[in-house]
């Protein structure tokens, strides 16, 4: 049955603009919190309003905000997309930063100066209040840093890595690169988008030097990016390392301001404990994670073949290292946010499996209790180790770990999904639950304040049942029409899942995502959102039973959830059944209709990684291994390989400026599935990207969807 229709419009009709202009409720909303190590001040980034897409600095002291820097303020010129350096463009969309303005910052220690780089100008804001300079510079800044006590700032112009004093003066090198595919104190692609490392230099707790990456891209293979809306504007190049292909060489120098260099000499090789496979590669290739305390360098190290990480301490005189801590897997290590961390004491805070499966936390040789699984590590403050994580998948809560031994306490309390900054006595905790989204100040436990959520409430509100399906309890989550009442007759039903590795649809949050699920039942279909086997926090054997084959059991659970959910919901008509995603979700929608055409009628895939091949190395080499050695796993895993089988509507949408899943990935699947004699649609968007910002764009989507499932199903 189809939603009711009349002359007045309904708040859902508004849905799909709201939708778009909001950037999928992101603005308005604050993020990027830095507690001051004595608690006493927050800092900040946030619009002015849910529409607002110039982010600005904020201070939050003594119970109130107060405005540091104002992009489109007196002194500031509005930034012109044009203007913004290749490389911040790019560490933008690895970041799925949706808004323009103060966009990113760093602080010194005491966090009484903040920098940030606005089209490529370097800005410095005092935090006593004092107005925001401009910085002259050799070139485009990129990513500034000052040092700890503020006297000097670091950035990146032209991949040197540089130094200017506070106060303007003395702009030096302290790094250049020897060649054109060399660059100092940036993060490559592979780092970015798939291992997390977004930075490419760390100060050392005097000031005096950093810990700085050199990237040398030279065997890296070239792509070109270009915009065929704009035949005359020449293509970007972008270095993307594919599956099987020449990663970036990256290697760590410690670069005094003085101009001194030392190599810091990283093991090339894993030794005894390597895990064999048919695929093994025990070459030190990543550099995953870095950081300088008062004890000197910290660096983690990963093998090509993912399945051994080794922590070490640099001699920050010598460059020599000393392995501190490792780790193996049969099938991959995971990574770990946040990990490894030393505390004062000089305790690593290193990942650990207590139990079972559980993925948990070594804090100084005391490691966290079984069933609770450890998400990400947000850092130590006034003698506590905090961390996110939890014993019930769909929720996420902070914890804090005294490191006298007392172990870990919760600090959030409502089921949903938290996150949280510490500095001295005080916690930020950021939550997203069911009702909405709150950030609470809390000292020494006590709520102190709170900083403004200025996000829109959607037009839409989700109302859905929360499900456990099946013998391996899926969690699952299913949206019907508010307009629905029993014995309406059975609905259309839409899956709108992920189920992709690192990401997870079916939490207790009021979302984006749970708003958009609930929009499409409002246009007339029973959503059901489920999360399977291969998403995180529910253990490492759940994690990784898609090692090898990234389909088969994800496929499985989504017509698991969707045979036990019409069961105890005959509203579910199993008669017309589609799927719609994006991603990973895009990949999974083809593939349903491809491989079960008896059980999916219809989908929309979008940004669908349809050939494993010509994904990046670190992500695909994870789960399917080198496709030279490992041939059959891409050819399972591959979307091309099964288009004459297609017997069922099917649209392809793709943005064409998608530079993390190439639209090449939708052209040669719809090549294949055309001299197959296979019918089906496809939809490109021009100038988007991976994450499809356009207001235009991104709500007449979510209608040219919804008419093509209509269509397809019948609805």
């Amino acid at each position: 049955m189809a939603a009711p229709s009349g002359p007045h419009s309904s708040p859902a009709d508004l849905f799909p603009a709201q939708f778009a202009r909001t950037r999928r409720f992101s603005l308005g909303v604050p993020r990027q919190f830095t507690v001051s190590p004595d608690g006493e001040r927050v800092l900040f980034v946030r619009g002015t309003s849910g529409t607002d897409p110039v982010s600005r600095l904020w201070l939050y002291e003594d119970g109130a905000e107060r405005l540091l820097a104002d992009p489109l303020g007196p002194g500031f010129e509005e930034e012109d997309p044009r203007e913004v350096p290749p490389e911040e463009r790019a560490r933008r969309e690895r970041a799925r930063e949706t808004s323009s303005g103060v966009v990113s910052y760093a602080t010194d220690a005491s966090m009484r100066l903040a920098v940030f780089a606005l089209a490529g100008a370097l800005w410095a804001v005092p935090v006593d209040g004092s107005e925001p300079r401009r910085l002259p510079t050799a070139g485009p800044a990129v990513d500034p840093r000052p040092s700890p006590d503020g006297s000097l700032i670091a950035y990146v112009s032209g991949g040197a890595l540089r130094t200017v004093r506070a106060d303007g003066t003395d702009d030096r090198a302290l790094a250049e690169p020897e060649g054109a595919h060399i660059t100092y104190g940036l993060s490559d692609y592979v780092s970015q988008e798939s291992i997390g490392r977004a930075r490419g230099y760390w100060w050392s707790p005097r000031g005096d030097a950093l810990l700085v990456a050199r990237a040398d891209t030279s065997g890296v293979e070239l792509r070109y990016l270009a915009d065929p809306a704009h035949p005359d504007r020449p293509p970007r190049t972008l270095l993307y390392p594919a599956a099987g292909t020449a990663n970036a060489k990256v290697s760590l120098h410690l670069v005094r301001t003085s101009g001194e260099h030392t190599a810091v000499r990283l093991p090339e090789a894993a030794g005894g404990g390597h895990p064999e496979g048919p695929w093994t590669d025990r070459a030190f290739e990543y550099v995953v994670a870095a950081d300088w305390d008062d004890r000197g360098p910290l660096v983690s190290v990963q093998t090509r073949d993912q399945r051994t990480v080794h922590v070490l301490e640099a001699d920050e005189r010598t460059g020599a290292t000393r392995t501190v801590h490792r780790e193996h897997d049969p099938a991959w290590v995971v990574l770990r946010p946040g990990t490894p961390l030393r505390l004062p004491s000089g305790a690593l805070v290193v990942p650990a499996r207590p139990g079972g499966d559980t993925q948990g936390l070594d804090i100084g040789g005391i490691t966290t209790p079984p069933g609770l699984e450890v998400r990400e590590v947000l850092g130590a403050a006034d003698g506590r180790v905090y961390f996110t994580g939890g014993d019930e998948p769909t929720e996420i809560h902070v914890w804090s770990f005294d490191t006298e031994g007392r172990g870990p306490a919760r600090v959030s309390g409502v089921p949903g999904v938290h996150t949280a900054a510490a500095g001295g006595p005080t916690v930020v905790l950021d939550s997203r639950t069911p009702d909405g989204h709150t950030v609470t100040v809390l000292r020494a436990g006590t709520e102190t304040g709170r900083i403004a959520v200025l996000v829109e409430e959607p037009l839409v509100t989700p109302r859905p049942l929360d499900l456990s399906l099946g013998r391996r309890e899926l969690r699952s989550r299913l949206h019907l029409p508010s307009w629905h009442r029993p014995g309406d007759g059975p609905l259309p039903v839409l899956l709108s899942p992920y189920a992709g590795h690192g990401m997870q649809l079916v939490l207790k949050v009021r979302t984006w995502w749970t708003a958009v699920a609930q929009w499409f039942a409002e246009q007339g279909f029973a959503v059901l959102v489920t999360d399977g086997r291969g998403t995180p926090g529910r253990g490492e054997a759940w994690e990784k039973s898609v090692h090898g084959d990234r389909l088969t059991a994800v496929l499985e659970d989504q017509i698991d959830a969707l045979h036990t959910a019409a069961r105890s919901h005959p509203v579910l008509d199993l008669t017309r059944v589609a799927m719609r995603g994006w991603s990973f979700g895009g990949y999974l929608a083809a593939a349903a209709v491809l491989r079960h055409p008896e059980v999916f009628h219809a989908a929309v895939a979008g940004a669908a990684p349809a050939d494993r091949r010509l994904y990046d190395t670190h992500w695909e080499e994870r789960f399917l291994g080198h496709p030279d050695v490992l041939p059959e796993n891409y050819a399972r895993n591959s979307l091309l390989e099964e288009a004459a089988s297609l017997t069922r509507p099917l649209m392809l949408v793709h943005g064409l400026a998608d530079d993390n899943v190439s639209v090449a990935h939708t052209l040669r699947l719809s090549a294949a599935l055309l001299a197959a004699g296979r019918p089906h649609t496809v939809l490109p968007l021009s100038g988007a990207g991976h994450l499809v910002g356009s207001d235009r764009t991104a709500s007449g989507l979510l209608l040219l969807e919804r008419d093509f499932l209509r269509q397809a199903l019948g609805a």
